[in-house]
């Protein structure tokens, strides 16, 4: 029987998820059997599902007294659905994973003998990206290992939100107002006793994958805007660069128009205005990203709506 106060919480967000709910469920489970005794929670948060995701969590949620349910009033995203789960979450080790299965909830012993020994956060590192497309791999090597140089502060590479945590890891990550939430950054950003779990990812158990491209750009968007002034501090460069080249360029035309040999044409002009407007418009583009990011923030809303509960939450 659940205590009050639980001792391991499970947080997963499920955005039409149909497919795998009962082999989720029942895997689930079995891995938080061995801490029946202590108390545990799974609280699966319904990201706008238009499937039968949610009837399914609200029967299981009647069924077990170890299953809460959080029904968002929209598609809020994969990050706002996490800190939906972690503000629900109750116990004293939380932990995140999707509901794909492709990160095995068979490792949360390990990662639990991991904590016994001293760490505050244990996170999967991927070893292999089984199933996954070669721009898909490749891309998101360039992506992590492209964020670890312009970071202010290390971030694990080859990770994701399949993490166990401690609460006050969690009470931290929750106390953060910021809309453009990149979870495993800010995990990183808290700091503590952070220690890799390294495993084989497996492909996904059933249905199709949700994270499509404008996910992961909007994805690497949130995480380079969010932990670094770096690209910001590339428009000051370049317009540097600029300006050192610009003095060149009007020293080559005073030389040239005093020797009288001026070059009679349009060609060569007409490229360099066409790639300092090219690199000027992405540049404003890139402060525009951050300037709305600002505007998103000061407008102060929540980070998600709850339609619905289950399971006493």
């Amino acid at each position: 029987m659940m205590t009050q106060q639980p001792f391991l919480s499970i947080v997963v967000p499920c955005y039409n998820e149909e497919a795998v709910m009962s082999e989720l469920y029942r895997r689930l489970s079995a891995a938080c059997e061995p801490f029946a005794d202590a108390g545990y929670e799974i609280i699966f948060v319904n990201d706008g599902s238009v499937d039968s995701t949610w009837l399914q969590i609200r029967a299981m949620g009647l069924k077990d007294s170890h299953v809460r349910g959080v029904c968002l009033s929209r598609n809020f995203g994969h990050s706002m659905a996490v800190t939906a789960g972690l503000d629900a979450s109750k116990g004293e080790r939380v932990m995140i994973i999707d509901a794909d299965l492709q990160d095995p909830p068979e490792l949360l012993p390990e990662m639990m003998r991991l904590m016994d020994e001293g760490a505050d956060v244990v996170y999967g590192k991927r070893l292999s990206r089984e199933a996954e497309s070669a721009f898909k791999r490749i891309s998101a090597a360039v992506f992590y290992r492209l964020l670890t140089k312009v970071s202010e502060f290390p971030i694990p590479q080859d990770t994701g939100d399949f993490r166990l945590m401690k609460r006050r890891v969690v009470e931290e990550i929750c106390a953060m107002p910021e809309y453009a939430r990149y979870i495993r950054g800010m995990v990183a950003w808290v700091g503590f006793t952070q220690v890799p779990l390294p495993y084989e990812r497996k492909p996904r158990y059933a249905g199709n994958p949700h994270y499509t491209l404008h996910k992961m750009l909007n994805l690497a968007l949130d995480a380079f805007t969010g932990f670094s002034v770096h690209p910001v501090r590339l428009a000051f460069y370049f317009g540097l660069l600029m300006l050192c080249g610009s003095f060149g360029l009007l020293l080559y035309i005073g030389i040239s128009y005093a020797e009288d040999n001026t070059v009679r044409g349009w060609a060569s002009l007409a490229f360099i205005i066409v790639i300092s407007q090219a690199f000027q418009w992405m540049l404003l583009g890139l402060i525009g990203e951050y300037v709305g990011r600002i505007y998103q923030e000061s407008k102060r809303r929540p980070h998600y709506i709850v339609k619905d509960t289950v399971g006493g939450l």
